[in-house]
Formats: C-alpha cells, sequence, structure tokens
C-alpha cells in the first residue's frame, strides 16, 4: 500500500506541477515521469488480483488515462496580438499620418487595436458635432484602418476622453457581450473632465475589459490619484453575470494620463537620467511605484519597465522638456497596466477549517484550467515622433495566448444567386448555434472595407422581410431599390440587437453593375451609399 500509494503520489505531483508550468515541460521532468511509471508496472506485476488494491489501481490508472485523454484532445491555443496606445492630445486637432504610431510599417499586423486619448477637444459647439458625427480623431483612425481590413468595434466618448477598439474582420464574429461606460471624477464627480472610460466584451469567450483613465493632475495628489481609480474600479458595473464588474474580467487593462509624477528627485538630476538614458535610477522615486508598495489592489497589476523617456511635460512641437517660467518636472504620467484574474487555489483537503468552493468559483476554477490565457508584453515605450501636444503618446504591444471558447461563428450567411439593382435579392442564412433573436436584428450590406457596424450600405429587417424558413436554412428578402447600381465588392453581416454586435459575416462577393443603369444613365437621386463611396474613389483617382 505504502509503495503504490508513493508512486502514485508521485505522479500526482508531476502533474500538478505540469500544470502550473510553462507549456514547455523540461526534458528532466518527463524522465522522472517515465521512471516512476516503470516502477509502477513492477508494482502491478506482483499485485494479486484477488487483492483489495487491486481494484483501487485499475480504477486510478482509468482516472489518469481519462486526464490523459482530455489534455491530449485539447485544442491547440492562439496567440493574437494586441497593440495598445495612450496620448493625452492636449486639445489638438489629429496629425496627418498615425503609421508610426500605429506601426503600419511592421510585418507583424495586430489582431486588435485599442486606443486611448485624454483631453479631445470638446468645446460645446464641437460636442454637439460629435454626437452627429464621429470626432476628428476617430475619422482618422477609422480612414486609417479600415483599408487594412479593422472595423471599429466599439468607442466610449465622455468630454476629453476617448476609448475606441478595433478588430481585424474575421474576429468580429466572436467578439461579443459588448458593454462600454464611463465614470466622472472632476469637481466632486459631476464634470467629466477627469475620469474613467471602459469598454469591455467577451473575446472568443474570454472576458477582456479596458479602462482609459484621466486622473488628477500635480505632484501632491498621489493618494487622489489612487483613491479616483478605485472609485471608478468600484462603480462602474455591467449586465453581465459572469463579470458584473470590472475586477471580475479575465484580463484587465488600466491605462490613460494616470498623472503620477517623480518625487524628490531636483530637476538637474531627473534631466541628467534622461539624457543618459539610466531611467532606472528614477524608478524608485515614481509615484505609481511607490503606491504599489502601499495599495493591495495596485499590486495586482504589471507594467513593463519604464525604458524610455518620460512622456510629459514638452514645449509644444518640439523635443524639448518644458522651458516655460514653471518648468515642470519630466515624469510617466502616461502608462499602460495589466492585470490577470487572480488564479483560484483549491482548499488544502487536510485543512480542517477549509471552506467549501461556490459554484461561480468552481467555474472559475475549470475555466482557468480548460481555457488558459496568458500575456506577454513585446513591447513598451513612447514614440517621439509627434509633438502637437504636450504629452508624447506610449504604445504598449502584447501577444495574447489563449485557447477559444469557441471557433464557430453563430450565424452563417450568404447571398443567393447574383445581385444588382436590376432585380429583388435574397439572403440565405442558417443559425448554428442558439442564440437570443429578436425582431431588431438586421442583416446590413457593407462595402469591403468598411469601417464600424454603423458603416451599412442599406440593411434588412429580418423578421420584417423573411420570406421562407424552415429549421436549418432561412431567406431574407432585399429591395432591389436599396443595392447600389454601380455594383463592387460587398460583404453581409448579421447584427443581433440582444447581444449589440455582429454574429456572423458572409465571404465577400460582387454585386454587378446595374444593366439598366448604363442603359438608361445613372440619375444622381438613385445614387445609394455605395455608388457614392465608388464615385468618389474615382473622382480622387
Amino acid at each position: 500500500m505504502d509503495e503504490i500509494s508513493r508512486l502514485f503520489g508521485s505522479i500526482g505531483r508531476a502533474r500538478s506541477d505540469s500544470n502550473s508550468s510553462d507549456a514547455t515541460q523540461s526534458t528532466g521532468s518527463k524522465l522522472v515521469l517515465r521512471h516512476r511509471l516503470n516502477q509502477l508496472m513492477t508494482c502491478v506485476d506482483d499485485l494479486d488480483s484477488k487483492h483489495e488494491l487491486h481494484e483501487k489501481v485499475i480504477k486510478t490508472l482509468d482516472n489518469a488515462f481519462l486526464v490523459c485523454g482530455k489534455r491530449a484532445n485539447k485544442p491547440k491555443k492562439d496567440s493574437l496580438r494586441l497593440h495598445m496606445v495612450t496620448w493625452n492630445v492636449a486639445t489638438a486637432d489629429p496629425p496627418d499620418d498615425v503609421t508610426s504610431l500605429l506601426h503600419l510599417s511592421s510585418p507583424k499586423s495586430p489582431d486588435l487595436y485599442v486606443i486611448g486619448l485624454q483631453e479631445v477637444y470638446s468645446g460645446p459647439l464641437r460636442i454637439v458635432s460629435d454626437i452627429v458625427f464621429d470626432d476628428p480623431w476617430s475619422q482618422l483612425f477609422m480612414s486609417t484602418l479600415a483599408p487594412r481590413n479593422y472595423v471599429k468595434v466599439s468607442s466610449m466618448r465622455m468630454q476629453g476622453l476617448l476609448l475606441l477598439f478595433f478588430s481585424k474582420l474575421e474576429h468580429v464574429p466572436f467578439i461579443r457581450d459588448i458593454q462600454a461606460t464611463y465614470t466622472r471624477t472632476g469637481i466632486f464627480g459631476y464634470w467629466g473632465n477627469k475620469g474613467g472610460v471602459s469598454i469591455r466584451l467577451s473575446f472568443y469567450g474570454h472576458m477582456l475589459c479596458f479602462l482609459n483613465c484621466h486622473l488628477a493632475a500635480h505632484m501632491k495628489y498621489a493618494s487622489e490619484r489612487v483613491d479616483e481609480f478605485e472609485y471608478i474600479m468600484n462603480t462602474q458595473t455591467f449586465d453581465c453575470k459572469k463579470a458584473p464588474q470590472i475586477v471580475d474580467h479575465r484580463l484587465l487593462f488600466w491605462f490613460g494620463d494616470l498623472n503620477f509624477r517623480i518625487e524628490d528627485h531636483g530637476m538637474h538630476f531627473v534631466r541628467s537620467c534622461i539624457n543618459k538614458e539610466t531611467y532606472n535610477l528614477l524608478w524608485s522615486k515614481d509615484q505609481l511605484t511607490m503606491m504599489k508598495k502601499k495599495e493591495q489592489m495596485l499590486q495586482e497589476f504589471d507594467e513593463g519597465p519604464l525604458d524610455f523617456q518620460p512622456t510629459y511635460k514638452f514645449d509644444l512641437n518640439s523635443d524639448t522638456y518644458d522651458s516655460s517660467g514653471k518648468k515642470r518636472k519630466p515624469a510617466w504620467t502616461d502608462r499602460i497596466l495589466w492585470r490577470l484574474r487572480p488564479k483560484v487555489s483549491l482548499p488544502d483537503e487536510q485543512d480542517e477549517n477549509k471552506v467549501e468552493l461556490d459554484a461561480k468559483t468552481l467555474k472559475q476554477l475549470e475555466e482557468d484550467e480548460e481555457y488558459p490565457l496568458k500575456i506577454r508584453q513585446d513591447l513598451y515605450t513612447s514614440n517621439m515622433e509627434y509633438s502637437i501636444s504636450d504629452h508624447k503618446p506610449v504604445v504598449g504591444i502584447f501577444t495574447l495566448e489563449l485557447r477559444k471558447m469557441y471557433k464557430t461563428p453563430l450565424v452563417r450567411l450568404q447571398p443567393e444567386g447574383d445581385w444588382s439593382a436590376d432585380i429583388d435579392a435574397m439572403v440565405v442564412y442558417s443559425p448554428l448555434q442558439p442564440f437570443p433573436s429578436s425582431t431588431w436584428d438586421w442583416i446590413g450590406l457593407y462595402k469591403v472595407g468598411f469601417s464600424s457596424v454603423l458603416d451599412y450600405i442599406t440593411y434588412t429587417w429580418v423578421k420584417d422581410d423573411e420570406v421562407a424558413f424552415n429549421e436549418e436554412v432561412i431567406q431574407v428578402y432585399v429591395s432591389k431599390e436599396e443595392i447600389p447600381v454601380r455594383g463592387g465588392e460587398c460583404v453581409l453581416c448579421y447584427y443581433s440587437n440582444t447581444l449589440q454586435c455582429i454574429i456572423g459575416i458572409s465571404e465577400p462577393f460582387m454585386v454587378l453593375e446595374s444593366k439598366v443603369a448604363i442603359e438608361e444613365g445613372v440619375l444622381p437621386e438613385r445614387i445609394n451609399g455605395l455608388d457614392r463611396t465608388v464615385a468618389n474613389d474615382e473622382f480622387w483617382k
């Protein structure tokens, strides 16, 4: 009995160590495991089939085979690239080009872009126009990324705070449960010049949250900045059972103009360290680093080394630190941090005071085991090229290694037959998984390279225009009056009103140019959204 217990105990420990280690397992640990298995075989050969241990050994081996089988059948992990930007733009208009900021010349293209801006100009007239139209900064990023097949999935604006989330088109049907909110902390919580805006979503089943903050300014308010952050964390809630608060998300990014300064060191020493690139000599007096030692909540966040110039404060249109009469000391005010949800630990079996895990915790434990999520920061730096603001932008590039919880969209859809403005058309779609359909669901026709969910040419209500269906295939009617006369390459997207996201995208297809229009001439009133886009493209060639 002791020998069997010792052997199985060793195997159990080896497997536990493997679960808590990285994906790459050392050759030495495998050799140890094989040695233990050889010892086990010797014990089994000597074990009497009538002995009571025989049945226990068989059951234990069955469980071991079951566990190994599950692990062998698990799908492989995917590596996805995330590009993040934070920038206090100091009410400036956007630059002409953001190629460098978005690393568009890099051979590795991101899967996701998350862009957080602070102090976007929010004068009364601009705020009114931005309600009706996208603000100039959003327009710039959308027009830059759309031709590269990125879609703006969500955005959130609170006065000068702006948060944008872009995704490659291929991932869009797997981004669900999208919600955005904001919290004011300026002027006793009534003014939105300071505070936080967030976007949370499910990415292949993993709950992610992005929190863009602009916290209180000035050297002496470090504690107030932490208080504001904790207030934002505690007050922002979401209509989601799985992650009702920010801290419930599997992965949280906290970034923005956090306004933490460098204490104690004088101006001469700080600038000397910057000139010599000995940034590490300043780290111990960075207020955020100092506050992390005292505040439990901050200790759960990780951040890459500050191996780049402090990003504040610069003279406009220059790389010179503040030369005004105030001569503000340089500081790393602009930051990107992240927090992986702490893993649940199983209670010690021998602990008499152990607490039974509730259903939610057990679910979380199972998720951590079956669908691991890891994060690696590949780059953390400032971009000195841009000088329209007194802050320099900060870029963080990450690799997310995760096992997808689902790989099939909720809906598959496609055009039926040829499409042109000469005949009414049909869309055929098939639900691939159950989802909460609604009378407000719609299917949109988009030009390839569309910039956002609202950038459709036309749409049709799924329920109102449904013409035929069975359990597997449903047909939806589209009037020829809504189809572009000039034609072009398009896609169809199914939008779920309940889930507030696109849940299915067709393969690209050609809408044919109208033969009737060619013969009769295209009338201006007959030109719809795509026709105008095509006409504009031709004009600028």
